[in-house]
């Protein structure tokens, strides 16, 4: 008899629905010029096109790789994949563990802002860092913050429980989407305390610890959240390294696997729908 793998030997049907990719990045080291180039913008989407991803949130440390993402619109166009495009804060490495109280980043970003991208404006800031919750009440984390709130703009945050709180302080009507729903693996109930707190927070769920169990399939304490909140996660990649663009399907086909685990309806939200929702876009042909 032959034998199956883990992953074939529990699955249910996968999720076959389009797929809205929340947490996407397309930096330097991807493709820094073309003279160094090993994801170009031609191999990136095909992957999306084979993945079924039918649109993503473009950030990439400089903005330069998200501007080129937005300026491919043929070839977008022919992949079926729409760009939203978000303002990173990040203008190189050294940016991570000082923007929110650098004042030179939020001039950056309100030059982005003003300029656009060829795909229209900008949708949204980050992803952005705060190793240290408490640096979510630097001058320019508060600032920023409540410029996105003022302008609509979704925010991307790499953060954890406690930032949240003092994040959603300085703006309390931004559109928080939490990368990772957490750093560290924040326990499900603290999770579903702050959903219940802040109706507009959005969990994204790539590494996130807990979140599934043997053979790839859901854990039961994140079976019963996600049915519990079905329109406030989404799912992402995470390709903030080249090894993360080498498994690009990999990743996407494991979201497929979980999402199978979730009613039907539920699963096409998740993967789907609530991020097109925060954006506006239509349903894919």
């Amino acid at each position: 008899m032959a034998l199956l793998s883990p992953l074939s030997a529990s699955a249910q049907t996968p999720y076959r629905g389009p797929l809205f990719d929340a947490h996407l990045h397309y930096n330097d080291e991807a493709c820094a010029f073309p003279g160094a180039c090993p994801y170009p913008i031609s191999e990136v989407l095909a992957m999306m096109q084979r993945s079924g991803v039918r649109a993503i949130i473009a950030n990439s440390r400089p903005n330069d790789g998200t501007k080129s993402l937005a300026a491919a619109r043929d070839e977008t166009r022919r992949a079926g994949v729409t760009v939203v495009p978000f303002v990173r804060l990040y203008r190189n490495r050294a940016d991570y563990s000082g923007w929110f109280a650098d004042e030179t980043i939020h001039t950056m970003v309100q030059q982005e802002l003003a300029a656009g991208t060829a795909a229209g404006p900008y949708r949204g800031l980050g992803e952005f860092h705060l190793y240290d919750s408490a640096n979510a009440d630097g001058p320019v984390a508060a600032k920023l913050v409540r410029l996105a709130q003022a302008r609509g703009l979704a925010v991307l945050a790499h953060v954890d429980d406690v930032a949240i709180d003092k994040l959603m302080a300085h703006a309390p009507q931004a559109r928080v989407i939490w990368a990772h729903t957490g750093i560290g693996g924040v326990p499900v109930e603290r999770v579903r305390g702050l959903l219940q707190r802040y109706p507009l927070l959005i969990g994204e769920l790539s590494y996130r610890p807990g979140l599934t169990a043997g053979g790839g399939g859901l854990s039961a304490e994140w079976q019963a959240l996600l049915n519990e909140f079905p329109e406030r996660f989404v799912v992402g990649s995470d390709t903030w390294i080249n090894g993360r663009w080498s498994g690009y399907e990999t990743l996407m086909a494991e979201a497929r696997r979980w999402l199978g685990d979730l009613p039907p309806a539920t699963a096409r939200r998740i993967g789907w729908g609530n991020g097109a929702r925060l954006f506006g876009l239509p349903d894919p042909d």
